[in-house]
């Protein structure tokens, strides 16, 4: 099997009532597996038959980083919430689902301890994890950005902030990191040096990302003249097909959720696909500067997917955060063990 399929052509394997859904790895698609050990079921009552729908979890999600981003994902997603720490063995248990091995687990859980994320306590033979309150004002600050991002269109005054800012070419190190953090700021580059964001409110975070960088910058605000559009503008700053692909391809991805839900079926695992489906939009915020409307196609397809992710979160919330008390009470530690 090519462990790297086209991930345009999603469906997969034999005759009904057995589909093979794969989920890839990246938002651009270009990695994904298909008959992936581990598998969601999907069961679905429709006129007294029962089938399901297998979605396989692509194996490449589970490499170190991504490990830990999953991780902290059903941090943000199950311990945050409640405030109310986690055993190991949860933790393990909605990881495995995604391919992680117990050791490649633990591992990922001890790195986060490492950083000052978790906190630890013995209980008779089994560990307990807190969030730190570093890693409380973190999840909280990203979940607050990923459950809103694209939720509401941003009225535009046409105003944009404009940031000459360059690096010289010999310090590539300097120049990556002013890059990735103007970025992640919102603004995207005209080349030369020139960084520019239609939302004015950018100027503060990249102000103090050049002071950090001990960078000479000067930002300005503007609006176009007659010479030049927006839109192309913005397409010479940002890589709109990419970023239009990404949308499409998270579209594709969730569609097999969006026919489980019409039929009134859960899966098997809510955690699970609760965890793959905000590991898969918790991107977005930092790969899309939230674009004015009007700066945009007309066929963009950022709201759709926005709906579409907060529709689907809705659904699955209550059943997963079932689930892992569920786990959770499973794991609990009886007062002998303890003692």
């Amino acid at each position: 099997m090519d462990p790297r399929p086209s991930c345009r052509n999603t469906i997969w394997g034999g005759p009904a009532p057995h589909v093979a859904v794969a989920i890839c790895a990246s938002p651009t698609a270009t990695s994904c597996l298909v008959g992936s050990p581990t598998t969601l079921f999907y069961a679905t009552s429709i006129a007294g038959h029962q089938k399901s729908v297998e979605r396989s979890l692509a194996a490449s999600l589970v490499d170190g980083e991504s490990g830990r981003a999953l991780l902290t994902t059903i941090l943000g997603e199950f311990v945050r919430p409640h405030d109310q720490g986690a055993w190991t063995q949860s933790l393990v248990a909605v990881l495995d689902q995604f391919g992680v091995s117990d050791k490649a687990a633990r591992q990922t859980i001890a790195r986060l301890r490492d950083q000052g994320w978790l906190t630890s306590n013995r209980r008779g033979r089994q560990t307990r994890w807190e969030l730190t309150d570093l890693s409380t004002e973190l999840l909280t600050e990203g979940a607050d950005r990923i459950y809103q991002f694209g939720q509401v269109a941003r009225p535009w005054d046409s105003e944009w902030l404009v940031v000459l800012a360059s690096v010289p070419d010999v310090d590539r190190n300097l120049r990556y990191r002013l890059s990735v953090g103007l970025r992640w700021a919102g603004l995207g580059s005209l080349g030369q040096g020139i960084w520019i964001s239609p939302w004015t409110d950018s100027e503060a975070p990249a102000a103090q990302l050049t002071r950090e960088l001990g960078i000479s910058a000067t930002s300005f605000r503007a609006q176009l003249g007659e010479l030049g559009s927006g839109p192309e503008l913005a397409d010479q700053a940002w890589d709109l097909v990419a970023l239009r692909d990404a949308y499409r391809q998270f579209l594709i991805d969730t569609e097999p959720l969006v026919g489980a839900r019409a039929q009134d079926s859960y899966p098997a695992s809510p955690a699970a696909a609760l965890t793959a489906l905000v590991h898969r939009w918790r991107r977005f915020p930092s790969l899309d500067p939230d674009l004015p409307v009007s700066l945009l196609p007309s066929d963009w397809p950022g709201p759709e997917a926005a709906r579409r992710f907060a529709t689907l979160r809705r659904a699955l919330v209550d059943p997963a955060r079932r689930e892992w008390q569920a786990m959770e009470a499973g794991f609990t530690p009886t007062a002998e063990a303890t003692s």
